[in-house]
């Protein structure tokens, strides 16, 4: 038999091969930029902010 190319069998090849590694890296990138040594001090003021009061 011969496979039939059909717009759902090219579409789930499209997202498997091309969105989701896109997908993982963008989450890699914001997992690293989270925990970067030079950004700790930012993260730890935004943290503090709710318990400063006016």
């Amino acid at each position: 038999m011969r496979a039939i190319l059909t717009v759902q069998n090219f579409a789930s090849d499209f997202v498997v091969s091309v969105w989701t590694p896109l997908f993982v890296g963008i989450f890699i990138a914001i997992v690293a930029y989270a925990l970067w040594p030079r950004n700790k001090a930012m993260f730890d003021a935004a943290a503090r902010l709710p318990l400063q009061e006016d």
